[in-house]
């Protein structure tokens, strides 16, 4: 995701000053950007079950009103990426957010059930946006610092998904003041987080127009390879995210008090790596990072099937958070510094390959359990990871 004043050409490679002034409150406004996406998105979670019960919708009809907000971001992913670079990633943040609040406040009241399949459309096409915007502006604060940190960024998303979600749990606190609560804390840091924003990358209109339509082209193909790598990377986490659960109860025969165990298990794994990831990192490189980080997941994986028995399961799916948790942020830094794209579009390219990997995973992994065995599911995606350690370090060496 890109942003800034005059990103309609960007053909190069983010570059700003290393020590770019305003730096410190850049950094701490774009942590609270990636907070209240988590807590937004997650509000929307919660609102669910209140959805359902309001328009007596059977299970069947709510997949169709949950599959809208995953259509309205993949089916404006592109078109996200193309404004965000015409109008700056600043002010893509703020329009976006605003429209991120006011779907989310709208979600609640919404009189009928075509109407909230509407908003929902809105609010996934909003989202969608703040993703990139969001994402663009990370990789500009990383691009300005003497250390890494975007595995810290995302890792606030999924502090600020703990957040929206704990909220939900208030005695009292209905469905519509969770979402006024939530959508006023998005509404605000859209408001006021602008004017901390860094500006996009400047353009070097002599290069675009003698190596622009190769730089293109040639920067397309990098975005491909990047978002082939994304969406396997996601199909795993989405894949974990859904089944784990399922595997602890039906494959590790776990009791019943433990089988919520293994979501917690993953998402500690996840929120671990992310808030370490940044000093690895460091201290190693992005490709050895990369790499590590995926053959980690690998072994995790890999463990809780070869010893399906509840302890050993929970340890093996929180190493898999543990390595799965910073490939995301390494592929959208590199996205952002493709040559020969803008970083709105570059970035909205390798989300949407992510977007659908998160979705399609949990149904290829229902699939080939549906006719092998869950187990062997598990197998297949511990060598997806062990794919991308072995091969996935060269398409970003040259970036991170």
């Amino acid at each position: 995701m890109s942003h800034g004043t005059d990103c309609s050409n960007a053909a190069q490679p983010i570059r700003i000053d290393r020590q770019p002034p305003g730096m410190r409150g850049a950094t701490w406004a774009t942590m609270a950007q990636f907070f209240v996406n988590g807590a937004t998105f997650a509000t929307w979670g919660v609102l669910i079950p209140s959805v359902k019960e309001r328009f007596a919708l059977s299970d069947a009809v709510l997949s169709l009103a949950m599959l809208a907000v995953a259509g309205g971001a993949l089916l404006t992913m592109g078109r996200s990426g193309k404004w965000i670079a015409q109008v700056g990633s600043a002010r893509g943040l703020m329009l976006s957010g605003i429209l991120y609040a006011f779907t989310l406040l709208a979600i609640p009241l919404a009189p009928q059930f075509w109407m909230l399949v509407a908003l929902l459309l809105v609010f996934g096409t909003a989202m969608a946006a703040f993703d990139v915007a969001m994402s663009v502006q990370a990789a500009l604060v990383e691009g300005g610092r003497s250390k890494p940190i975007m595995s810290t960024l995302h890792a606030m998303f999924s502090i600020g998904g703990i957040a929206g979600s704990a909220l939900g749990a208030v005695p009292g606190l209905s469905p519509f003041a969770h979402a006024c609560l939530v959508g006023a804390c998005t509404l605000g840091v859209a408001l006021f987080a602008k004017r901390f924003m860094l500006p996009d990358a400047a353009h070097d209109d002599a290069t675009a127009q003698t190596d622009g339509h190769e730089a293109g082209k040639q920067g397309r193909r990098m975005v491909l390879v990047l978002g082939a790598i994304a969406f396997l990377a996601l199909a795993c986490e989405g894949g974990m995210y859904d089944w784990a659960a399922v595997y602890m109860r039906d494959v590790a025969m776990s009791p019943a008090a433990l089988v919520s165990y293994s979501y917690a298990a993953f998402s500690t794994g996840m929120a671990t790596g992310r808030l370490t990831g940044d000093r690895i990192r460091a201290r190693i490189g992005g490709v050895r990072t990369l790499a590590w980080s995926a053959a980690t997941g690998a072994v995790g994986i890999a463990f809780a099937a070869a010893v399906p028995l509840p302890l050993a399961t929970i340890f093996g799916l929180f190493l898999s958070g543990l390595g799965i948790a910073n490939l995301m942020p390494i592929f959208f830094l590199a996205a952002a510094r493709v040559p020969g794209m803008s970083a709105a579009e570059s970035i909205a390219a390798v989300a949407r390959f992510a977007y659908v990997g998160m979705l399609l995973g949990p149904v290829l992994i229902g699939g080939v359990a549906e006719h092998l065995s869950l187990r062997v599911s598990f197998v297949l995606v511990a060598l997806i990871m062990a794919g991308i350690a072995l091969f996935g370090g060269k398409p970003v060496r040259r970036f991170i």
